[in-house]
């Protein structure tokens, strides 16, 4: 009997995921399927899965009647410089509070934990105001700074970093290595699960942002994707299928970075906090 009440628990949990991921699922294939139709076959009943006649002219109109390649170049450079800042100095200030022992160390590390119940949005108009002044708005380095460290992502070091046996840090002073040392070669190579949670983490965050590039970004040529995308669905509300392909594009290089680290993201999110 208990047997039995297993297996159909196990069918309706399954059952219950897979529909789960049908309902994730549905809307990105119709997605990418809508990217490849003409405009004529988006609104056909009944909808087609499969295009009939599949082509990439809403991909070529992209590209070469919207310079969409320009936003793509923005939100790469943002992104992949927000990212590699923010890993490197979460990462530094993780191994300061996990292996550093300074007056005010614990206070410090509450106060920075603090800052992660501030609402975004009631930073933006004081940073704004701060980046004018220093001359930033409408730059690549306007819409960087403010990304460049995150709470979460120091918070999460420090408690991967703390798994790390300190003998291990003893026994290279011991043999005159420095702190440089002990950080870019022992730190570092060791907490690669922890580093690659935070760059998808930090990634996506960085690609899928709106709202900051919005208001830093005053100028066509330094829009970022999602923002040219909103622009995009304005200038061509009717046109689904560039709209859709747009999308594509938006989504395709996330997938394909998570693809490439999740057994780093996935080993990173188990080991991570199971030292206090």
């Amino acid at each position: 009997m208990t047997k039995q009440r297993s297996i159909i628990q196990q069918i309706v949990v399954h059952g219950v995921l897979a529909i789960g991921a049908l309902v994730m699922v549905v809307p990105f294939v119709w997605m990418v399927s809508t990217s490849f139709k003409p405009a004529q076959e988006i609104f056909v009943v009944p909808p087609t899965w499969i295009p009939s006649q599949p082509t990439l002219k809403n991909y070529v109109d992209l590209f070469q009647n919207l310079d969409f390649a320009r936003p793509f170049l923005n939100t790469v450079i943002v992104s992949g410089s927000i990212t590699v800042l923010s890993v490197l100095f979460s990462s530094m200030a993780g191994f300061a509070f996990a292996k550093f022992r300074f007056r005010g160390r614990n206070a410090l590390f509450m106060l920075i934990l603090a800052t992660i119940m501030v609402p975004g949005q009631m930073t933006i108009i004081p940073v704004f105001l701060m980046l004018r002044h220093l001359g930033l708005i409408n730059t690549y380095a306007g819409l960087i700074i403010p990304a460049m460290v995150s709470a979460f992502n120091v918070f999460f070091m420090r408690q991967y970093i703390l798994t790390i046996p300190d003998d291990l840090l003893e026994a290279a002073k011991i043999d005159g290595a420095k702190e440089g040392f002990l950080f870019f070669k022992i730190i570092l190579p060791l907490s690669v699960p922890a580093l690659s949670t935070i760059a998808i983490f930090t990634f996506t965050g960085s690609w899928n942002s709106f709202l900051w590039p919005l208001i830093i970004a005053q100028d066509e040529r330094m829009y970022t994707l999602p923002v040219a995308i909103s622009v995009l669905a304005g200038q061509y509300g009717e046109n689904l299928a560039i709209q859709m392909a747009g999308s594509c594009i938006v989504i395709a290089p996330i997938l394909i970075f998570f693809i490439i680290a999740q057994r780093k993201f996935l080993k990173g999110i188990a080991l991570t906090g199971m030292k206090y």
